[in-house]
């Protein structure tokens, strides 16, 4: 499994300073080398390495890449882009504008879900309660009540419960980093999710966004077919498309529109832009109006999809509850009925 990557935030800043120097200016070496005097020391070798790459000679995405996956495969993808085609300090700026999306959804994701864990939190903790409490209960014959039905009764059940809440929160935490990863690297995790209603269609939305993103800067700097393909490919690895298929079906006559479809990769609102555009010679602007598009289509199905998450989080607490109470209730019905039962 592939390493740590820089946060988004971190990511985010370092980019955006990047395009306000090279904007003004100043020499890409000299840029790169302030740079990695700011980041956090944790991430200062990634941009030591970069900085040995561009002083080199090499472009800042190659120069990049010697970090390996510290920085994403899709960010390193439109800073290639940016290398491509002239417009570093602009593609600079997007991809920072983008990375500050990204952070400010995730931080809406985990507001949205703060309530159902609190929630779930109390409910865990009244489990804990209860069994402490059946410790110092028992029935007419005189064995502890076992008021959950778990078999955990007071202080022994309790150490029990709280060793099993212990290890699956270790277990969770262990898997967290190989489920980000599988995600990032469109890996099992990221299969299963896209076939979800509300993810799967946010995050093909999103991909379809860094696409055109990465395409309409080929097209403006008037890179071929080919070349456009293999770099938007490369800034949205989940629509990668192979170069060579496209080529080869360009020179059997097909539009760049018929040889894209054939792959079956892209949505049916992108491949129509690039119809759109190959007729009317505005491919680039085409490509260029659906990124905000894509982009809030993306923001508004994550969003729909941490809610949906928190209904049902709400949901499985409130059932808990009932679950609790009907358990409790029929824990003192049966004492009532044997108490009333004649000797």
């Amino acid at each position: 499994m592939p390493g740590a990557q820089i946060p988004a935030s971190v990511l985010a800043d370092t980019l955006g300073r990047l395009s306000i120097a090279l904007a003004a200016g100043v020499d890409l070496r000299r840029a790169v080398a302030s740079e990695t005097a700011r980041v956090p020391r944790r991430w200062r070798p990634v941009f030591e390495a970069a900085a040995a790459g561009v002083n080199n000679g090499e472009p800042l995405g190659v120069a990049l890449a010697r970090a390996g996956d510290a920085v994403p495969a899709d960010v390193r993808g439109m800073i290639d882009v940016g290398d491509r085609t002239g417009r570093d300090a602009e593609t600079l700026r997007e991809i920072a504008a983008a990375l500050r999306d990204t952070v400010a959804a995730r931080r809406a994701f985990l507001m949205t879900l703060a309530g159902p864990a609190m929630r779930l939190a109390v409910a865990l903790a009244v489990i804990g309660v209860l069994i402490l409490l059946a410790g110092s209960m028992t029935s007419l014959d005189g064995r502890p009540l076992d008021i959950l039905g778990l078999g955990l009764t007071g202080t022994r059940g309790l150490a029990i419960y709280l060793a099993g809440l212990v290890i699956l929160a270790v277990a969770v935490a262990v898997a967290l980093p190989w489920l980000s990863w599988s995600w990032r690297d469109h890996g099992v995790v990221r299969r299963l999710l896209d076939r979800l209603p509300l993810v799967g269609p946010a995050a093909r939305a999103g991909e379809a966004a860094r696409w055109c993103r990465a395409a309409a800067l080929a097209a403006h700097a008037g890179i071929d077919a080919g070349g456009l393909v293999s770099l938007a490919s490369a800034a949205a690895p989940g629509m990668a498309i192979g170069r060579l298929r496209v080529e080869e079906a360009l020179r059997g006559g097909d539009t760049l529109a018929e040889a894209l479809a054939a792959a079956g990769r892209l949505p049916p609102q992108l491949l129509d832009a690039v119809g759109v555009g190959e007729l009317s010679g505005t491919l680039a602007e085409s490509l260029g109006r659906l990124v905000p598009e894509f982009e809030e289509a993306s923001r508004r199905g994550f969003a729909a999809a941490a809610g949906a998450v928190g209904v049902a989080a709400w949901g499985a607490v409130a059932g808990l509850v009932v679950l609790l109470v009907f358990r409790v209730m029929g824990v003192y019905v049966g004492i009532l009925e044997e108490a009333a039962r004649p000797l």
